[in-house]
């Protein structure tokens, strides 16, 4: 079948499952991240203008790599299934395209070649993939995870062995997720000498995507593991609380409310997620075309404005503990900052926020709304 996507047409094969199987995979849910891709393209070119090769490292139908060299990055699709290969072929001749189309293992070439821009997008994990992307990477690394359950501790021994990392199924799961995921990508990077700043990433559909810009030195990978630490959290009042570095320091009982249900996750990423700046100009990136563009708009909305702070809060969830019924978003977080907290709405969900109020800060300056 064929597809037009962000002003490109492409042929796509017909599928009814969920491409776990070995044949190419397309998936239309991703058309919300290929259309990022793209804007995230075009505002990194203002950012680092030097920065011109760009790999689709698992390309199959290729429509990602197709969108890329349509922007004019000088683009290389590889996939090692033949087929892929085919496919990637015929959609840059359907669209006049000019991009080199190679028959090769992700590993094997990025290993032995470097690009400006290296996009690892598997089904499953990236973890396989992470050494070579980092090994040669130039500028930016970005990285798609769709195993959101090892991610957010739901399958909680696949996320230890896979991210060595301890995750923990908490209600922010999905931020621990996003967090677990740039630990790994940051303990990868520094092996080879490489800090990672993380300039956008989100969680969505059942997957994480990150966008990491890379600076090459022992003492920019030495700045990136420093923003590494654990989370501490009571599963009885929802009390939680962070502490940076690679040993954890576990908490007895709860200080809020003496509570013996303690869980500690990390390391995890604890730095900032996004640059809000960058934000902003990926969303002045978007364009009609850009079937998701609306969707695109409101999720960098707010994602610009999203405080920097390990963990969020769900007002339903805290409502529900407190045994009150949940207002409105605006009035709810209206009296936090009267009372003297800065919040912030996150794109985890409608009813999400972040601030650094404990929760019983929280309890008390919301207690009339």
């Amino acid at each position: 079948m064929h597809v037009r996507e962000g002003g490109i047409e492409v042929e796509v094969p017909e599928q009814d499952d969920e491409g776990i199987g070995d044949e190419v995979f397309f998936n239309p849910v991703q058309e919300l991240n290929r259309d990022l891709t793209v804007a995230t393209l075009r505002a990194y070119r203002d950012r680092e203008p030097r920065a011109e090769y760009y790999l689709d490292a698992m390309a199959a139908s290729g429509i990602r790599g197709v969108r890329a060299a349509a922007e004019g990055w000088n683009t290389t699709l590889a996939d090692i299934d033949e087929e892929a290969i085919d496919l990637c072929e015929r959609n840059l001749e359907r669209n006049d395209l000019d991009a080199e189309v190679v028959h090769r293992n992700a590993n094997s070439l990025m290993h032995e070649e470097v690009f400006d821009v290296v996009d690892i997008d598997p089904f499953g994990t990236p973890i396989p993939f992470a050494d070579a992307a980092f090994a040669n990477t130039r500028d930016l690394v970005c990285v798609t995870a769709t195993d959101t359950a090892p991610l957010c501790g739901a399958h909680f021994h696949s996320g230890v062995r896979k991210y060595g990392a301890v995750p923990r199924n908490t209600d922010y799961h999905a931020e621990m997720g996003v967090r677990v995921l740039l630990s790994a990508m940051a303990r990868t990077a520094a092996r080879y000498d490489a800090g990672v700043t993380p300039i956008l990433t989100h969680a969505t559909s059942h997957y994480v995507r990150t966008y990491l810009e890379l600076d090459h030195s022992a003492t920019d990978a030495n700045a990136a593991i420093d923003e590494l630490g654990h989370v501490y959290h009571c599963e009885d009042c929802l009390y939680r609380d962070h502490e940076y570095g690679l040993v954890a320091d576990p908490l007895d009982t709860c200080p809020e409310c003496d509570g013996e249900r303690m869980l500690t996750a990390g390391p995890l990423w604890l730095g900032p997620a996004h640059d809000a700046d960058f934000v902003a100009a990926v969303r002045e990136e978007l364009d009609p075309e850009m079937g998701t563009a609306s969707k695109a708009e409101r999720l960098l909305d707010t994602l610009e404005g999203e405080l920097h702070r390990p963990t969020h809060y769900d007002q339903h969830r805290l409502c529900k503990e407190w045994g009150r019924a949940a207002p409105g978003m605006d009035e709810f977080l209206g009296e936090l900052e009267d009372a003297g907290f800065e919040s912030s709405r996150t794109h985890y969900g409608g009813t999400t926020f972040k601030t650094p109020a404990t929760v019983e800060q929280i309890r008390e300056a919301t207690r009339n709304s």
